[in-house]
């Protein structure tokens, strides 16, 4: 993978750090001094997807189910939401919410943010109209912990980070101690990208299985956050250019962290492509 970093360098991205996991090895690349952790930002929201599929494949619940069968939510359309709702940022808001990456959560007059959350209006029938919205998965994160009687990253680190060998991780979480879940997952790349390797087999992790295949393939399916990206890529990002993904084709799945205001997945995905075919090319 020697050349693979020297090519992603001379690149010139504001990248710092880098990882690959093949059938036939894995790497790990660090670009330039930076923290040990880096912020994840939207690319938390495919973890909170995970232990929302850890409770589906423990018969706890589905995506249909309506989100007032496990939270105290009002009157009115917001009883009408299912977590695929949530899933898919279709809800019936107008425009996003519980965006703590670009609100200022001291002028937040609360400490319960489920309040913050069920006072969006939902202009719109729940499945009629997309809007992305962090609010959405910090309310799939106190699912988790109403679900689960845990909260969602002591679920995950249980049954998927451990058992992959995460290393060291942090959560943004509101004042009762919830993760956001929409973002503020500190991790490395180098345990990101087992959470694309683990979607790319299906649920498997070295011979140990975390996840269903049916959650897998459902979520692939129905876009839970895993989305189709450029060179034939699957994947979620995060902003300022973070990214999971993985690839069918090529069995092959990629995780960095970085900060950039241009989209840089067109770039990095060329040589990883690039590398990806010469080795299928010698194999």
């Amino acid at each position: 993978m020697e050349q693979l970093w020297k090519d992603m360098e001379a690149l010139g991205l504001n990248l710092y750090d880098m990882a690959l996991i093949t059938e036939e090895c894995e790497g790990h690349h660090c670009f330039q001094p930076a923290s040990n952790c880096h912020n994840g930002y939207s690319v938390t929201k495919a973890f909170i997807v995970t232990a929302i599929g850890l409770l589906f494949d423990d018969g706890l619940l589905r995506p249909e189910n309506r989100l007032c069968d496990f939270l105290p939510v009002p009157e009115g359309r917001w009883r009408e939401v299912t977590l695929h709702h949530l899933l898919t940022h279709t809800t019936g808001v107008e425009k996003g919410f519980l965006d703590i990456d670009v609100e200022d959560v001291r002028a937040w007059q609360t400490e319960e943010y489920l309040d913050l959350a069920f006072a969006q209006p939902l202009p719109y029938a729940p499945g009629t109209h997309g809007q992305y919205s962090d609010g959405a998965f910090y309310l799939l994160s106190r699912v988790v912990s109403a679900v689960a009687g845990e909260t969602a990253d002591a679920l995950l680190a249980r049954r998927v980070l451990r058992p992959m060998n995460f290393g060291e991780t942090a959560w943004s979480r509101c004042p009762k101690g919830h993760p956001i879940g929409a973002t503020g997952l500190y991790s490395q790349a180098q345990d990101v990208v087992k959470l694309g390797w683990l979607y790319l087999n299906g649920g498997v992790y070295e011979g140990q299985r975390l996840l269903s295949e049916e959650w897998t393939k459902l979520v692939v399916d129905n876009h839970y956050e895993f989305n189709p990206m450029v060179g034939g890529w699957i994947g979620k990002g995060g902003m300022y250019g973070q990214r999971v993904a993985f690839h069918p084709v090529w069995r092959a799945a990629v995780a960095w962290h970085g900060f950039s205001k241009e989209d840089v997945m067109p770039a990095i995905v060329n040589v990883l492509n690039r590398h990806l075919e010469k080795r299928n090319e010698h194999a």
